[in-house]
């Protein structure tokens, strides 16, 4: 057996154990290929998807809230976040670029999927939090907080502040 071939013996092992552990938690999946693997949404959970930078603000919003979510990633830039099911995209995020629900009737590639740029793989992995996903208002909160960040860098580039706060700096 050449080393490709061992190699795909034991990730498609990986791709197996990761499907099983997702259907024990009772999240629904299915096989795409032979590397990749579907998480269907809509049922046991939605998922929230975004841009990079998006989901990089999203994270620091959530950290600063003492919340732990699990949360995927590609090597193309596209994070997601798994959520409850059934909510409806916010207005003020159904405009955002790239920002994306995933919701009954649709599918996204789960951790570990190999895709052509790369890998999907979990930035935070589910069974930190027992495989629980948050509530659809939580993740939500975080994205609009993270578009209006977003937005508000890109109205005034570089700014780290408001200008209606002030820097004093005392010299002796």
């Amino acid at each position: 057996m050449s080393g490709w071939d061992s190699y795909r013996a034991v990730y498609g092992a990986e791709l197996r154990a990761a499907a099983r552990e997702f259907d024990d938690h009772g999240w629904s999946v299915a096989e795409q290929t032979a590397t990749t693997l579907l998480l269907i949404t809509g049922r046991a959970l939605d998922v929230l998807e975004v841009p990079e930078a998006t989901g990089r603000r999203m994270c620091a919003e959530l950290r600063d809230a003492g919340r732990v979510v699990p949360v995927a990633a590609t090597d193309a830039g596209s994070w997601w976040f798994p959520m409850s099911a059934g909510a409806e995209l916010p207005a003020e995020l159904a405009s955002a670029a790239g920002v994306v629900l995933h919701g009954a009737g649709d599918a996204v590639l789960a951790p570990p999927s190999q895709v052509p740029d790369g890998w999907v793989h979990w930035r935070v992995a589910p069974a930190l939090v027992g495989y629980k996903v948050p509530p659809a208002d939580v993740i939500f909160h975080a994205a609009v907080d993270a578009v209006r960040r977003q937005t508000d860098h890109e109205t005034y580039p570089g700014a780290q502040r408001s200008a209606g706060v002030g820097v004093a700096v005392m010299r002796s």
